[in-house]
């Protein structure tokens, strides 16, 4: 649980404010906003979990242990959550983004937290809400920051990207706490390019884990990935320093790194044997799966070099084994770093 603190840390008057998807992620969120005072509304999927939630206070399933406040009330009905609300907090998966969204009206401000692209164009999830709304105002939330940590009240920074520095101020003041410090960015591309990325070098990190190749393994990947972050980043108009910041590098690190990670630990099964079949019939959410089969078309369409991403595309979905992938990489020719 978050250590008590004065509610609406940062931010001077109660907001509503409505958060899509009762996952890890998106009850976390939920719980910070709630914890600031805030009147939350938390939109699950499925009307059992909404019951249960509401019930218990809990969503075990995602994040055991965490009591949410009694200002977070959970709903299954997505237009009775964004009624009225300042802000609708966007924690579905990428796959579903579009269409959750598409069921909005009357929405003014959008933040995604989620970490992904749609299509082989590597449209942004920002992008997509914009399309779908585009009077309204867009920003998006990423970093090393891993759900059951956050529960526990462990401290944690994100960085929060928005063309509007009004905005980012006010979404600022809504998720900061004594233990979630959040900076703001004026870099929408470049942060969730960062935030979607760098789950594909996770896969790649946790096969080598899994193979146990070592540290001097685990850090090459972490460090040629980091350059292939930038490469497909700056492409799609982020700055270069932003990957050298919390959304990029600092993601990175905490993603390849923790065994709560859960791009890892899908690396981790993968390599020790599991098909990737197996793993997601499993339940778990790992939005590498969908990214590198994004990344891998798009360096197809424009000859981008990406030679981590393309191993891991190839070891997800043509089952090449991942000791074969990481031989090919070490056999690739010489350069110059």
């Amino acid at each position: 649980m978050f250590p008590t603190s004065s509610p609406h840390h940062g931010a001077a008057v109660p907001a509503t404010l409505a958060v899509l998807g009762a996952g890890a992620w998106g009850t976390v969120i939920a719980a910070l906003l709630g914890e600031n005072g805030h009147h939350v509304r938390l939109w699950c999927r499925r009307s059992e979990v909404a019951h249960a939630i509401g019930t218990t206070r809990r969503n075990d399933a995602y994040v055991p242990g965490l009591t949410l406040p009694a200002n977070v009330q959970p709903t299954a009905d997505i237009a009775e959550a964004t009624l009225g609300a300042a802000a609708v907090v966007v924690a579905v998966p990428s796959r579903s983004l579009r269409e959750t969204v598409e069921r909005l009206s009357d929405v003014d401000v959008l933040l995604s937290v989620t970490k992904g692209f749609e299509g082989s164009g590597l449209a942004r999830m920002s992008e997509v809400m914009q399309a779908v709304h585009p009077d309204a105002s867009v920003g998006a939330l990423s970093g090393p920051n891993l759900a059951s940590e956050i529960a526990l009240g462990l401290p944690a920074a994100a960085t929060l990207a928005c063309a509007d520095d009004e905005l980012a101020r006010r979404a600022q003041g809504w998720l900061s706490r004594p233990t979630f410090r959040v900076y703001a960015s004026r870099d929408v591309a470049g942060v969730e390019a960062c935030g979607a990325l760098k789950n594909v070098i996770a896969l790649a990190a946790g096969m080598s884990d899994g193979l146990g190749l070592g540290a001097n393994a685990h850090a090459a990947l972490l460090t040629r990935g980091m350059s292939e972050l930038v490469r497909v980043g700056t492409a799609l108009g982020g700055e270069t320093r932003t990957f050298y910041g919390l959304a990029g590098i600092g993601d990175l690190i905490a993603t390849c790194g923790s065994t709560r990670s859960r791009n890892h630990q899908v690396g981790v099964r993968i390599a020790r044997g599991e098909r990737v079949e197996d793993v997601l019939a499993s339940g778990i959410t790992a939005e590498g799966l969908a990214t590198v089969r994004h990344v891998a078309a798009y360096a197809d369409d424009t000859g981008l070099d990406l030679p981590i991403c393309r191993e891991v595309f190839r070891v997800v979905y043509e089952r090449k084994a991942p000791g074969e992938a990481i031989r090919d990489l070490m056999a690739r020719a010489q350069r110059v770093e």
